[in-house]
């Protein structure tokens, strides 16, 4: 059986903000759907992404900026994250963990995902190891966004 991870929900508080924010970084504005006051949904598709995002207006209950741990997988952390400045988006410094592979934890709304600078050393991977950079960023509300580095996924992936 496969399960494809098809749409994330995003909690935003202000839906125009946010469409603008997602349009600047790049990502196809894929539907804005208005079904009366209440209730508005606009979903986007980052490129080359087979998983999308929705906010809107009565789309979820969830706090605006609770969404954390978003990752984008990109095939030069330093190049996206040029390109991504380059269209007015903050994002912080490449980084890697000290301890090996995944970064340590998190802490919602910040710019700087993770945990402040507990395991991170500056700049990409030494190697430059699959899955061992990382930038991050968040939207206006402080859904948190994580770019990591992978030229050659994991087997079966």
């Amino acid at each position: 059986m496969d399960l494809k991870l098809e749409v994330i929900v995003l909690p935003v508080s202000d839906v125009d903000r946010a469409r603008s924010f997602y349009e600047a970084a790049g990502f196809r504005l894929d539907i804005d759907h208005v079904a009366g006051e209440d209730y508005r949904v606009v979903q986007f598709t980052p490129p080359g992404s087979e998983c999308s995002i929705i906010l809107g207006k009565g789309v979820t209950s969830a706090a605006p900026g609770s969404a954390q741990g978003l990752y984008l997988i990109v095939l030069d952390i330093e190049e996206a994250r040029a390109e991504l400045i380059g269209r007015g988006i903050e994002v912080g410094e490449v980084f890697h963990d000290a301890g090996g592979l995944f970064h340590h934890g998190h802490e919602a709304g910040e710019v700087a995902y993770g945990a402040g600078d507990e395991g991170r050393v500056g700049g990409p991977h030494p190697d430059r190891a699959d899955y061992g950079s990382y930038a991050t960023f968040s939207d206006p509300d402080g859904n948190g966004w994580v770019l990591q580095e992978v030229k050659k996924r994991a087997p079966g992936r």
